[in-house]
């Protein structure tokens, strides 16, 4: 059976951290990344709880933002003994560590090799992307030997459903493994967009068990839930029910580029769901080759492909390459209306 388990070294780092702080033993420096910042702010609390006693925050707990901070301001805020506290703690965000000169990069370099214990730096990109760069080997070597790089990405599955359970426990309401991943489906796996949806459907629930009507009720769904619906509807045949969700999209003022995106995307993965019907694989080889967190999705794609045929999808997606290069390269193209015209053509063509 296929998986879609992240690579060991990424939780081994995640593992580690956890472990450091169970046993009240924080490295000294860290590396906080990845797209789940939930996870991210929840391990950043957990420091500042570990390491800094309560009261003593003012003197001890630092926070950087990235632009515009040299080396040598590091260093010394680094260097500074901590107050009514056995060690202190600096957050530095979206500084860009392979971005710098070779003289900061230098100076850094010896930083990390010369941290106080009793100082923890935790370097976090938010708004940045991690992208080591393997060329400038003495950093490299140093953050390795000397940080430790914790990747929080979107959780799997097995530990979602439960988080969502227990969310929606807290606000006094039940929801079932079902219904709990149809709301990861419309509003996406990353908990961070999930607190406050979990709490919108809690809230407007009468009852104690959250329903899928009480979710579509009040959820707001992610574009790619809203494109697979227009994708079913074009499958389907039903010009009339993907014009209105396109509709929906352009009202909320969704590019039209984006939704082309969106939907060529979609279509590319029914392509593939049906190759998976025509060759004799199942939900899990899907997952495996779109990196899907459940097999949900998986399910989905499957359902909507036994409506289709391999020649109808592949149709499908060249319509929406050709008019993806039409907006992007010609003057003048009125979005909106291409897009509802290549509905009616994909609407209008059996789809098996």
């Amino acid at each position: 059976m296929a998986t879609t388990k992240k690579p060991p070294r990424r939780r081994e780092a995640l593992q580690k951290l956890k472990a450091d702080l169970a046993a009240g033993t924080p490295g000294n420096a860290y590396i906080f990344y990845g797209e789940e910042s939930y996870l991210r702010e929840y391990y950043l609390g957990a420091l500042r709880k570990a390491l800094i006693p309560p009261g003593a925050e003012t003197f001890n707990c630092h926070s950087l933002e990235g632009k515009d901070l040299t080396v040598q301001a590091l260093s010394e805020m680094a260097e500074a003994m901590p107050m009514m506290a056995e060690r202190t703690l600096i957050v530095v965000t979206d500084y860009d560590l392979f971005k710098l000169g070779e003289d900061q990069r230098e100076r850094l370099t010896a930083m990390l090799e010369d941290l106080p214990p009793y100082c923890c730096v935790v370097f976090v990109y938010d708004t940045l992307e991690y992208k080591p760069n393997r060329t400038m080997r003495k950093l490299c070597r140093a953050l390795e030997a000397h940080a430790e790089a914790v990747e929080f990405a979107a959780a799997e599955s097995s530990d979602l459903l439960p988080w969502i359970a227990r969310r929606f426990k807290a606000l006094g309401k039940e929801i079932d493994r079902q219904t709990a991943e149809y709301l990861v489906f419309l509003c996406g796996g990353l908990m961070t967009g999930l607190v406050p949806e979990i709490e919108k459907i809690a809230a407007y629930t009468k009852g104690k068990a959250v329903t899928r009507r009480e979710v579509d009720a009040v959820a707001d769904p992610v574009l790619s839930a809203e494109v697979f619906k227009l994708s079913d509807a074009v499958v389907q045949g039903s010009y009339d029910q993907a014009a209105s969700i396109l509709g929906d999209l352009l009202k909320m003022q969704t590019e039209p580029i984006l939704i082309l995106a969106a939907l060529g995307s979609q279509l590319r993965r029914i392509w593939t769901a049906r190759l998976a019907l025509d060759s004799g694989r199942d939900r899990y080889w899907l997952m495996e080759l779109w990196g899907m967190k459940s097999d949900y999705p998986a399910k989905l794609l499957l359902s909507a492909a036994r409506r289709t045929t391999g020649a109808w999808c592949a149709q499908a997606v060249r319509q929406c390459q050709e008019l993806d290069r039409r907006m992007k390269s010609e003057r003048g193209v009125d979005g909106p209306g291409e897009l509802k015209l290549l509905l009616v053509r994909l609407a209008a063509a059996p789809a098996s």
